[in-house]
């Protein structure tokens, strides 16, 4: 991994779990095409969609960063709870970006690389890890409840990783 990127990773993460009360862990859930860029210039349409859906929700649970490399959650889990869950908001938001991506590029945005939604954590200052949770072609069926499933086994994989 590029120490730049990583270093502005860990800053980013940093200033979301400070503003976040008593303890847990703060992971971020994005969405990267395999190639190229997904961001408002090449993909238009797709943020029209997401920008609708951010605008009619009433509270969300995660906070939404766009980079040129793909849209962001930075998501905060509390300790103390049975089990990992995650936010309907948060699940609905993944699945309208996927969703949004794939009518964007049919109306017309590009580039139309597939998409991998992916879970990362810092575990320590030199150690972030990363866990592929799903693929997605434009063309492929976006199913609420597989990205649940998946997101859930993926950050639950990630926040076992203990400190090495």
């Amino acid at each position: 991994m590029d120490e730049g990127w990583k270093n502005q990773f860990r800053r980013r993460m940093s200033r979301f779990s400070t503003r976040r009360p008593g303890h847990g862990n703060a992971i971020s859930i994005k969405v990267r095409p395999q190639g190229g860029c997904f961001h408002r210039q090449h993909s238009p349409h797709a943020y029209d969609l997401i920008d609708d859906y951010l605008h009619s929700c009433t509270s969300m649970d995660a906070n939404f960063e766009e980079h040129e490399s793909g849209p962001e959650l930075l998501v905060w889990l509390a300790l103390g709870t049975a089990g990992v869950t995650l936010a309907k908001s948060v699940i609905d938001l993944v699945t309208v970006i996927i969703k949004a991506r794939s009518e964007g590029i049919k109306k017309g945005d590009s580039p139309s690389a597939p998409i991998e939604l992916i879970v990362r954590k810092v575990i320590t200052q030199d150690k972030i890890i990363e866990e592929k949770v799903l693929q997605f072609d434009y063309k492929d069926e976006v199913n609420t409840e597989q990205i649940e499933k998946a997101l859930i086994k993926a950050v639950e994989k990630i926040t076992e990783n203990k400190k090495e």
